[in-house]
């Protein structure tokens, strides 16, 4: 009897991991059905020199990536005036690299067979040899895009000052004192919600926070009935959850997953071909779960340098890009500040001197430079701690090879 229950229990355990592989390859075919609409354009191309560019700077820079001073970086794409100027690609042996690492389980690994083995080459850091790498944080930029398209089109109409407790519509929060009942949207697209949160810790030690949610069963749920630490709006705290609560409350508002609407207003009309992984609920992971080229993310860059319009048409309003891109909150221990689920850099003595960057985990960035007319985009799966790579300057080497105020023409 034992053993006829245990071989029911392994073939039940067997039809569930069929049926989920059979869910994930839905949803990619679904990712890939709603782009074959969009126009998908590559960008033209000229030398960095062409566009005011030193070339020299440029290939030095190169030359240190391809060394591996910086780590794993996948890849380098600049652009100017929408134009590549410099697009290099980096090879890797990630099976090599983490394939050892992919057998345990650990902090990075909750599911040795799936999407969040950060080691499995199947997902990371491109989704199953194709050139959509992975985002990471970056999701949470797209997210906060998405959300101001759906205010754009008079779609997500709740207040960025509403309270989100009523707007998640659960039965039960742990832990709900007045301090909560006060988080706003606005408090999550800051950062600044107030909740306890860890996530300050490496990501491969079992106590950060983001590493416990993605362990849970029910990510919008474990986030919200965590304690409160201090009083929304006022402190900033990179805080992962904040951006999967997004994710609820734009459902609960539009009726949409947010990453259904990102595909028909977001990635049609750009021509972006994307795959954006779900939770366990079903829940889409704004956190970090989306896929992107590195081309495709630049065209997210030259959207918000253009002010929203693509190809004649807004996508997302100008109003939202200012506000996205205000200094709401300053960043603890130095010059950084954020917006809304953007990070923001001087790179002058003048407020309008400022870089804007969605950055995601193992070296996901996007740099947009509105005074240089510039975007650029590396990509990268450097995840575990080091002492041997030096800290990231790109925005330094970039400043130092292009001229301002080159003047564009349209």
């Amino acid at each position: 009897m034992k053993r006829r229950r245990a071989h029911l229990l392994d073939e039940s355990r067997l039809q569930r991991r069929a049926l989920a592989m059979a869910l994930v390859l839905c949803l990619f075919s679904v990712s890939s059905v709603a782009q074959e609409a969009g126009a998908i354009k590559d960008w033209p191309k000229a030398t960095p020199k062409a566009l005011g560019i030193d070339p020299q700077k440029l290939a030095a820079f190169d030359a240190d990536i391809a060394s591996g001073k910086y780590g794993l970086v996948d890849s380098m794409l600049v652009l100017r005036c929408g134009t590549a100027v410099y697009d290099k690609t980096y090879a890797h042996d990630y099976g090599q690299i983490y394939g050892e690492r992919a057998k345990k389980e650990g902090p990075l690994n909750h599911d040795l067979h799936g999407p969040y083995n950060y080691f499995s080459t199947e997902f990371h850091p491109f989704y199953q040899g194709s050139s959509m790498h992975t985002m990471q944080s970056v999701s949470k930029t797209i997210t906060s895009i998405t959300i101001g398209i759906a205010r754009t089109r008079n779609e997500f109409t709740a207040s960025l000052e509403a309270p989100i407790v009523p707007l998640l519509g659960l039965r039960k929060i742990a832990n709900l004192d007045d301090r909560k009942k006060r988080i706003t949207v606005r408090d999550l697209l800051t950062m600044t919600a107030g909740l306890d949160w860890h996530e300050d810790l490496p990501y491969d030690d079992p106590k950060n926070s983001a590493d416990m949610m993605e362990a849970s069963h029910d990510w919008g749920q474990y986030v919200i009935d965590l304690p409160m630490a201090s009083d929304p709006g006022k402190v900033f705290l990179y805080n992962s959850g904040a951006t999967i609560l997004l994710a609820q409350i734009f459902k609960k508002v539009t009726g949409k997953n947010i990453d259904e609407y990102a595909a028909e207003h977001l990635f049609k009309p750009l021509g972006i071909r994307y795959y954006w992984k779900h939770s366990p609920t079903g829940l889409p992971d704004t956190e970090g779960g989306l896929y992107l080229s590195a081309h495709d993310l630049a065209k997210i860059g030259q959207l918000f340098l253009k002010g929203g319009m693509w190809e004649g048409r807004e996508v997302v309003s100008a109003g939202w890009i200012k506000d996205s891109v205000a200094p709401h909150v300053a960043v603890s221990g130095g010059e950084w500040k954020y917006g809304y689920q953007w990070w923001l850099q001087p790179t002058g003595g003048s407020p309008e001197d400022v870089a804007w960057f969605a950055r995601g985990f193992g070296g996901q960035q996007l740099i947009v430079l509105p005074e240089y007319d510039l975007v650029a985009v590396f990509t990268g799966w450097d995840i575990l701690p080091s002492d041997e790579k030096h800290a990231h300057d790109q925005l330094g080497r970039l400043l130092d090879a292009a001229n301002r105020f080159y003047g564009c023409t349209e």
